[in-house]
């Protein structure tokens, strides 16, 4: 196959707009800094907390549908031992905007944070907070590897381009614009990013389900035709393992940095409410596409094609099924068309990620931990080379593997099991306290670790009931271990933090016992609260949660 040049030149047209976008955004960016009377660090990372509600909608659907989202539901729908019903990330979203928009909006934006862990710092302080921040930092850099390996595999498919100058072209890109303008580049960027991907999505559609060489997708649902049928089946042996996956997209997306950049750079609540809500239906409604390819991939009869046999399942190559379906069985233009979709999808995603590693590292570790005194000069530089840092760590990690799902699941799995009971906890509950998180921090991982991981090959040392071989023949967990590890956690840090506020408070064990100083701290806010009673009532509702945060 030679080198696409006509698709070439309109990937090459795609990225100029882009990086044009970003280049306005960051000159809108420079002149809102200047009217700005507060720290400029809200305008890099959080636009001044003006983000307009449209904006709002477009950045913050775009950043969850990524090519992870697009090949991914793509890749489970035409995967013949999983089907329709295992490509859940569409519907888990809805729930992620809506718990989001009741619950977590409000105490995030009353207290004005500028990250997701500042509540973390507030309550903890800087040394326990630092080891929480590591396991999203991770779970971002996996996002950026999961978003470039989607782009790096449709190009080289669609275009014959190199792999690696793919994923290098677009990393490049991302970073640059993201480093220009923070999140005004971003999220302007995002607007044009995801109306493509709207437009090219389903303008591919009808050429997909009109191809000569597949049978019809309704005939194909329920029937073994050429494979297995592509709605698929959840037994009642792996209700356990479906449940676990649709949880760990549903409440792992509510431990993610980028969430909440999104609600805190909103004018107010009630806009990051409606910000959550109308963003839960843009999902669904992004997700229709992708399954309708992939079902029309499985009912493909690849013989007929070009491509040939074996099918692209027995090839390994389900991960790059839309592309694959792209290529073979609409026109030249259309497959073009779909790789900008797929293009758009990945910019809107990896630039999230990175200004979200960009905003923890900043302000949670260099800001209040290395250089307090750190001049606005001197964090913007901070900003820009941890985007670089990030960017060029996703950037690496993508040549270690090329499926989808790997990078996906193996991100979000982290921020459910570890990060998520970590943030209920320090929101919601007034008990929590240093030496519960850090129980529960370490319970985590470590049950996480011993339950093994099929994706990566680690073999489990603690085996759940129902822990067998699956249809691939790797030793899969099909218990929902993951939400029993992410109650445990939960059960953990509540438990140990009641225990130890009784054992201290109550004089069980000495003062110089508690390396926290719980007692002392909460003396402290105790005395702080006091003082604070002749305020206004707004000013009170305002501060509740600080007051009630303290270890």
């Amino acid at each position: 196959m030679a080198l696409n040049i006509p698709g070439l030149v309109v990937m090459a047209v795609f990225y100029i707009v882009i990086l044009g976008t970003g280049i306005w955004a960051s000159m809108r960016s420079k002149k809102e800094e200047k009217k700005f009377s507060g720290d400029g660090m809200e305008i890099t990372l959080l636009a001044g907390r003006k983000i307009n509600l449209l904006v709002g909608i477009f950045t913050l659907t775009a950043t969850w549908v990524g090519g992870g989202f697009i090949l991914g539901i793509a890749e489970a729908t035409y995967n013949p031992t999983l089907g329709a019903v295992w490509a859940l990330m569409p519907v888990p979203y809805v729930l992620t905007f809506f718990l989001g928009g009741f619950f977590f909006a409000k105490p995030m934006r009353e207290n004005k944070y500028v990250t997701m862990m500042d509540p973390f710092q507030k309550k903890y302080g800087n040394i326990l907070s630092s080891a929480l921040i590591f396991p999203a930092l991770v779970a971002d850099v996996l996002w950026v590897a999961r978003t470039l390996v989607s782009l790096g595999g449709t190009m080289s498919v669609i275009l014959d381009l190199s792999y690696a100058y793919s994923i290098v072209i677009s990393s490049v890109v991302a970073i640059i614009y993201t480093l220009l303008g923070g999140l005004y580049s971003v999220a302007y960027t995002d607007v044009i990013q995801l109306i493509l991907i709207f437009i090219s999505l389903w303008v591919c559609v009808p050429f997909m389900l009109t191809s000569p060489h597949a049978v019809d997708i309704s005939l194909t649902a329920y029937n073994h035709t050429f494979q297995a049928p592509w709605v698929g089946t959840v037994e009642l042996d792996e209700a356990g393992k479906w449940f676990d996956d649709f949880m760990l997209l549903a409440l792992g997306g509510l431990a993610y940095q980028a969430f909440y950049q999104r609600i805190l750079s909103s004018s107010s609540y009630s806009q990051a409410q409606v910000t959550c809500f109308a963003s839960a239906a843009f999902c669904l409604v992004l997700g229709i596409p992708s399954v309708l390819i992939g079902a029309v991939a499985a009912s493909t009869d690849w013989n007929s094609t070009t491509y040939g046999l074996p099918t692209p399942y027995e090839r390994d190559q389900a991960g790059s099924i839309l592309p694959i379906a792209l290529q073979f069985l609409t026109p030249p233009y259309v497959s073009v068309i779909g790789i900008g979709a797929v293009a758009a999808a990945v910019m809107s995603s990896m630039d999230s990620a990175l200004l979200s590693s960009a905003s923890l590292f900043s302000s949670n570790i260099y800001k209040n931990i290395i250089r307090k005194q750190a001049s606005d000069r001197e964090m913007q530089w901070v900003i820009r080379t941890s985007v670089v840092v990030v960017g060029l760590a996703g950037t690496a990690l993508t040549f270690l593997d090329s499926s989808v799902l790997v990078f996906w699941l193996v991100g979000v799995d982290m921020s459910y099991t570890i990060m998520f009971p970590q943030l209920v906890c320090v929101l919601f509950f007034k008990v929590s306290n240093c030496y519960g998180a850090t129980v529960g921090f370490l319970m985590g991982i470590t049950l996480r670790v011993m339950s093994g991981e099929p994706l990566i090959g680690l073999l489990p040392a603690i085996r759940f009931p129902g822990c067998r071989l699956d249809k691939e023949g790797k030793l899969t967990q099909f218990f929902p271990f993951r939400t029993a590890i992410m109650l445990i956690s939960l059960a953990s840090i509540l438990i140990i933090s009641w225990l130890t506020h009784i054992i201290f408070n109550k004089g069980l064990l000495s003062e110089r016992w508690d390396i926290f100083k719980i007692k002392r701290k909460q003396s402290s806010a105790a005395q702080t609260s006091d003082s604070r009673k002749p305020c206004s009532e707004n000013e009170d509702g305002s501060k509740q949660l600080l007051d009630t945060t303290s270890c």
